[in-house]
């Protein structure tokens, strides 16, 4: 009548304390939004810039998820015009054509 318990019910509460924390996905690495915004600006021939639609289908051909990450392309253009990075030639907000800024042509003299 003197059973013994078995020792089963320990291993699965030290199996339970040695368990790990799921690891945090690593961040993608390559040029942000951003910097592949100034590049296509940089890239176009356009004498009065590039349209918001225009720099959409660039970032698209290069790969960029255009249709999920639309709100990232409107803000980080937003951010380089209040930068300065970026001259907003036509249009007010994200829409409208832009140019990249270039020190040199607002220096030029009108003599």
């Amino acid at each position: 009548m003197a059973e013994v318990a078995p020792a089963a019910p320990a291993a699965p509460a030290a199996a339970k304390a040695t368990k790990k924390k799921s690891a945090k996905p690593a961040k993608k690495s390559g040029p942000g939004a951003a910097e592949l915004i100034l590049k296509a600006v940089a890239a176009s021939q356009e004498k009065k810039g590039i349209s918001y639609a225009a720099l959409k289908k660039t970032l698209g051909s290069q790969g960029f998820d255009v249709e999920h990450k639309s709100a990232l392309i409107k803000r980080a253009v937003k951010k380089l015009v209040a930068k300065g990075d970026l001259v907003q030639v036509k249009g007010n907000g994200a829409s409208g054509s832009f140019k990249p800024f270039n020190k040199y042509s607002q220096q030029q003299s009108f003599c």
